[in-house]
């Protein structure tokens, strides 16, 4: 037992301890004997003081009151604008939990004539979605319902991230099938708005079994939606229920988009430019924050683009007789409002964008590739190139060779001696950590022995296929099995699930090669006294990519300043205005995408969200997903508003200044993300999803988005173990974890540590073979390992890509869940 813990630990009193009041020593005067001496006299400081107290504590009492009551009339100003004349269209989206029910039929009866008074079809989305508008002058309110494909997990999402209102519709028996909570899970990551609960079919059920299908239907709303309410719908009379309830339910407030102004797309045209690039009109209703026209907007799924005016056409879907009355755009803007068109085709200009205000598309910072070089030689040098001149050097050329045809010719001895300086700054530039071919190297290198485990495991599975082939006893099922699988996938998926076993049993031990020296292999690596409490400078040697991000001096106070900027902002296209958007050069296959039944999605983006930034993110394991995911892999990435690929970094969630990198992602834990993305300011939820090779995109990880910060310090662990050789009290000699001498040299200053909890040094190496005489702070046990750590800055990938494949949709069939077969659009 260590003497530390030998000695007895004195008792430490926690936060409720109790404290007596101090006695106070020698004479003191009453407040009374002081009002007496001093007749009613009051220092001019004291009184000063006084009534500056009682007017701070009156002055917090009334800001309270009147805060508390500006967001209570926020609140219901924002709820009764919905759906009204003065607001956009109730927006819902109607979406099926189970394959045996049908969406559709869901959206036909709320579309019947003696509901409403007006059925409108949303222009152009109509023909690609299903989708129409409702007016119901009873009710003083309109909505806007929209069925997007549950098959399509992209376009499901992209419809949650702006709907006002989810309705959810549930089997009457079993509620919702596994495809259905998959769907679930990926909306409570992204970000849930309100929602309700719909079950069609109840009437048709027996009698005996209503009791039953009521109970089911109770508990799975119990467990996945707590807060609720499930309506039955066969008949008008509860659609009228429904539509009510939805009118006056409490709106649940996502951070992400109510910083922001954003739109569905009713309709959209697109006009084809000269350099293969367009200018695409989107009409459709703002929410969200006004919308300025000199701000960036984001289209889902395809990148950042700038606006060139923005217009003002009639309201497809008006609550009163006529299209209400639009706005001033900005203060003093009646006057610079235009037309365009004759007569009744005259379309209202609101605003143009002004070249001198718009925001850029610069995503990535100028990199000046002459930054620290010298560009002027200085006097020393100069003297020196004199001295050299004067220096005659005689040298055979051919004859007739020109002075300057002279210099470039170079002697053969010089020539090999020139190519081994070549050679030794090669091996010098290993150190550099910025070549993604050399990180790619080093990976290999780190799992050599991985690599040589998983050639074994492929032999011996090449062997049993012999064996199988070669039996008579194989059913034709059993052929058709084997004819169905991937053996390249399966060898894949058989290596990496032996690397992430060998990183849980011995966490980060590395082997020390044989035929290259360990100063070598390892020279990027160094060792720490504590990891705690070393010094780690985050500016130093940082990979050239460092060069082409943005950074803050400081994240979160240019976050509260920009999202405050924006609360005041008053200026701009108002909240429920129905305006169509001129975004130039936009390529043509945003238009193909909506025209083949997608919803097109828009944001407008605060100021610096086009940048390139390194973004962390906190995420966890998704329970339904058991295969190890390693780290720098490709995956695909729903953070907010943006949809991207790209190759990230784990590491561990901790709140000192270097966090240890994870190799793979922890299903006990949560982990930090790290990755080269567009800045994007908090809050946002993180979906995470990895490709398969047909396909198919599974949900692996969801989580928040942390925010900007490229001097996080992520270092990469290794472990280079020995095994004690000789042990002699307080001395081992140590043997396995080196073979030559000058590496023991080398690693000298590195302090050793055993499974045990043994803490020492090298002392002296022993012959040329490897083996080392340690010294530790106690007696080591035979069957202990002594371990070295050492570590290096790792930094993620420049893998980033706005433009994510589409996902192979899927089918639901009798609760199950399959792929479909379609072609890629």
């Amino acid at each position: 037992m260590a003497a530390g813990s030998e000695q007895q630990q004195g008792h430490r009193p926690g936060i409720y301890k109790q404290k007596n009041k101090q006695h106070k020593h020698g004479k003191h005067r009453t407040k009374g004997e002081i009002e007496r001496e001093n007749k009613g006299r009051v220092s001019v400081i004291t009184l000063t003081k006084k009534q500056k107290k009682e007017q701070r504590k009156m002055d917090r009492r009334h800001t309270a009151n009147q805060l508390r009551r500006n967001k209570k009339d926020q609140v219901l100003t924002e709820k009764r604008r919905l759906g009204s004349k003065d607001g956009p269209p109730h927006l819902v989206a109607v979406v099926a939990l189970h394959a045996g029910v049908s969406a559709s039929a869901v959206m036909q009866l709320l579309r019947q004539e003696d509901i409403a008074s007006l059925v409108c079809d949303q222009g152009g989305m109509a023909t690609v979605i299903d989708s129409f508008g409702l007016v119901l002058p009873r009710f003083k309110q309109r909505f806007t319902f929209v069925r997007p494909d549950a098959a399509d997990l992209h376009s499901l999402l992209d419809v949650a991230k702006v709907a006002d209102s989810l309705v959810f519709v549930l089997d009457p028996v079993v509620g919702l099938d596994s495809y259905g909570d998959y769907c679930i899970s990926c909306l409570f990551a992204q970000g849930l708005p309100s929602h309700v609960l719909v079950c069609q079919g109840m009437s048709m059920l027996p009698v005996k079994k209503r009791v039953e299908s009521r109970r089911v239907l109770a508990r799975v709303a119990q467990t996945r939606f707590p807060e609720a309410r499930l309506f039955p719908l066969d008949c008008g009379a509860e659609a009228a229920s429904l539509l009510r309830y939805l009118g006056e339910q409490r709106q649940r407030r996502l951070g992400f988009r109510s910083r922001r102004a954003h739109m569905l797309a009713q309709s959209a045209s697109y006009t084809s430019g000269p350099s293969g690039l367009g200018t695409l009109c989107v009409s459709g209703y703002v929410r969200g924050r006004p919308l300025q026209v000199n701000r960036l907007v984001h289209i889902v799924g395809h990148g950042d683009f700038q606006l060139k005016q923005i217009d003002a056409p009639a309201d497809p879907l008006p609550l009163l007789s006529g299209p209400p009355r639009p706005l001033k755009a900005r203060k003093g803007a009646d006057d610079d409002v235009d037309l365009e068109g004759d007569g009744a085709a005259a379309v209202r200009v609101l605003m143009k964008a002004d070249p001198s205000c718009i925001e850029s598309l610069q995503s990535e910072a100028e990199v000046d590739p002459m930054d620290g070089e010298q560009t002027w030689p200085t006097a020393t040098e100069l003297l020196e190139a004199e001295e050299s001149m004067k220096k005659k050097k005689v040298m055979k050329v051919p004859k007739g060779t020109s002075d300057y045809q002279a210099a470039w010719i170079v002697e053969e001895e010089e020539g090999i001696k020139e190519e081994d300086d070549e050679q030794s700054c090669t091996d010098d530039d290993d150190d550099d950590d910025d070549d993604d071919h050399e990180m790619m190297m080093e990976d290999e290198m780190d799992g050599e022995e991985e690599d040589k485990d998983a050639q074994h495991g492929a032999s011996v599975s090449e062997e049993e296929d012999e064996v199988e082939v070669g039996s008579n006893g194989c059913s034709r099922a059993e052929k058709l099995y084997d004819e169905t699988m991937n053996e390249e996938e399966e060898s894949e998926a058989l290596k990496r699930y032996r690397e992430a076993r060998a990183n849980d049993m011995f966490p980060d031990e590395v082997d020390t090669p044989l035929d290259t020296p360990a100063r070598t292999r390892f020279q990027r690596y160094r060792g720490l006294k504590s990891f705690r409490s070393s010094p780690w400078d985050p500016m130093e040697n940082l990979p050239p990519d460092y060069s082409r991000i943005f950074q803050f001096q400081n994240f979160e106070r240019t976050r509260c300043r920009v999202l405050a900027e924006t609360a005041e902002e008053e200026e701009g296209v108002m909240v429920g205005w129905y305006v169509t958007l001129h975004i130039v050069d936009v390529p043509f296959s945003v238009m193909e995408c909506f025209q083949a039944g997608r919803p097109l999605v828009l944001v407008s983006l605060l100021p610096h969200e086009q940048k390139m930034s390194v973004m962390h993110m906190l995420v966890k394991r998704h329970p339904s997903n058991t295969e190890p995911v390693k780290s720098k892999e490709e995956l695909v990435f729903h953070c907010g508003f943006r949809r991207f690929r790209a190759s990230p970094i784990f590491s561990q969630h901790t709140s000192g200044d270097k966090h240890k990198m994870e190799r793979f992602l922890r299903a006990d834990a949560p982990t930090v993300v790290s990755v080269y993305a567009p800045i994007t300011f908090p809050s946002a939820g993180v979906l995470l999803f990895k490709q398969r090779d047909d396909g198919v995109q599974d949900l692996i990880a969801t989580g928040t988005l942390l925010g900007s910060a490229p001097q996080r310090v992520v270092l990469k662990r290794i472990v280079l173990s020995g095994h004690p050789f000789k042990i002699n009290r307080r001395s081992a000699v140590v043997r396995y974890m080196f073979f030559n001498r000058e590496d023991i040299m080398w690693f000298k200053p590195v302090e050793l540590r055993t499974k045990w909890g043994r803490r020492g040094h090298i002392k002296e190496a022993l012959g040329t073979h490897g083996h080392m005489k340690c010294v530790f702070d106690n007696q080591l046990r035979s069957q202990d390992t002594v371990l070295m750590n050492l570590y290096k800055r790792v930094f993620p990938r420049w893998t980033y890509d706005p433009y994510v494949p589409l996902s192979l949709k899927w089918v639901k069939r009798e609760g199950t869940v399959k792929a479909n077969e379609i072609d890629m659009e």
